[in-house]
């Protein structure tokens, strides 16, 4: 042990007795109207300043950590938030589909009904060809339900095209707007005839109508039944440009169906039968063009 020198002993015993002496002072002397003992006083006055930082830090540490878990839930919910959004979408989109082809097949229907002595059978859409020069596509009616080559192939808004390869269940439909398709046609009100044919864009042409005859934007153009394949007045589609050409005037007409849209479309089982009062019942006829008809008589 060290040893403490006498003076040093000396002053160690005076401060504390000095110290003990206060300190018995403050536990006896009362402060203000309270009657807080002195020695209370410093003890909080001591204390207090770490019980403050303490504090502080514990509420920093508690916030940050349940900061860190608040983040994790709350992006575990967005996450969740996120997914039901677009699981709503989905289903929205899918009901807003069905929608749309009840619509159609309401159509269908209607024009089938308002036709009672004309067979047909509806038919929807599977395939389109994946040749790209190729303007066809492939319906789930085939052989076994009474299709046949070149039978016409319409929509309520007017003609497709015709049955070109018939198979047990499927056949394969060649458009108007195919380079090798073609389809009598005349103008209404004029009654001008000339044969329509395709030229492999969403546009259809008439052709050898003489450079005299008066042909007008917007003139609708029906079919003729010459070619014995369609019947006759039913709606082709619009004029849309007019030209003079040598020898003959070039007519482009835009397609009364939407042919680049088809999931529903109708066979015709017979042919020649004349249209002649039209119905409206399309849902969404193409510009300037008109809906089929609704009165049949067939001819002798």
């Amino acid at each position: 042990m060290l040893a403490v020198p006498g003076r040093h002993r000396s002053v160690a015993l005076l401060t504390f007795v000095l110290v003990a002496q206060v300190l018995l002072l403050a536990g006896q002397i009362r402060q203000d109207e309270h009657q807080v003992r002195l020695i209370r006083l410093w003890a909080v006055g001591i204390v207090t300043p770490f019980e403050r930082a303490g504090t502080w830090t514990i509420s920093k540490i508690r916030g940050t950590w349940s900061g860190y878990f608040d983040l994790v839930h709350t992006k575990q919910e967005n996450g969740a938030l996120q997914a039901e959004v677009n699981r709503l979408r989905v289903q929205n989109t899918q009901l807003l589909s069905q929608a749309a082809e009840g619509q159609r097949l309401a159509t269908l229907l209607g024009f089938r009904d308002s036709h009672p002595d004309v067979p047909m059978a509806v038919a929807r859409v599977i395939a389109s060809s994946a040749d790209g020069s190729s303007h066809t596509f492939y319906i789930n009616r085939g052989e076994k339900d009474g299709i046949r080559r070149n039978m016409p192939v319409i929509t309520p808004d007017g003609v497709v095209g015709k049955i070109f390869e018939v198979f047990g269940g499927a056949s394969e439909v060649l458009l108007i707007t195919d380079k090798d398709s073609g389809l009598g046609a005349l103008l209404a009100g004029t009654r001008i005839q000339g044969p329509i044919g395709g030229s492999g864009d969403p546009f259809v042409q008439m052709k050898y109508v003489s450079n005299d005859e008066t042909v007008t934007v917007g003139q609708e153009v029906l079919t003729s039944g010459e070619d014995r394949i369609f019947p006759k007045d039913l709606p082709v589609g619009t004029v849309t440009e007019v030209k003079s050409g040598s020898p003959f005037k070039q007519i482009r007409v835009q397609p009364a169906a939407h042919l680049d849209r088809l999931e529903e479309v109708m066979v015709l089982l017979m042919k020649q039968e004349s249209i002649t009062k039209p119905v409206s019942t399309a849902s969404d006829a193409a510009p300037g063009g008109t809906s089929a008809a609704a009165t049949v008589k067939r001819e002798e």
